[in-house]
């Protein structure tokens, strides 16, 4: 093997590290809003756990965060709680960071 193909291969399993890495972060911050929204809907136990997975899900639906927003917004609206878009937007951003320092202090 060359070293240019030696090369290659290192920025391979950089790239699959860095994805494996943001995918854990998003994964993560999506529990942790699907906890806190579970909180705000009075939900606890059992049922906080199945929102928060049903939040993680969420994600899978739509490239990006907007599907995440989206459900956790419906919920927001359908449930009359007085959260704000912006609200809930800040909490997905802060708590990106959240799941950032946890996933990264992991490795």
């Amino acid at each position: 093997m060359t070293t240019f193909d030696k090369r290659g291969k290192s920025f391979e399993a950089k790239y699959a590290h860095d994805q494996e890495t943001l995918f854990k972060i998003g994964a993560r911050r999506n529990k942790l809003l699907g906890q806190w929204m579970a909180g705000e809907l009075g939900l606890d136990g059992a049922d906080a756990e199945a929102y928060a997975k049903a939040v993680i899900i969420s994600d899978f639906e739509k490239p990006g965060d907007e599907d995440v927003f989206e459900k956790v917004w419906a919920d927001v609206q359908s449930k009359g709680l007085s959260l704000s878009e912006d609200q809930v937007r800040k909490q997905m951003k802060d708590l990106l960071e959240t799941a950032r320092d946890q996933v990264t202090s992991e490795s």
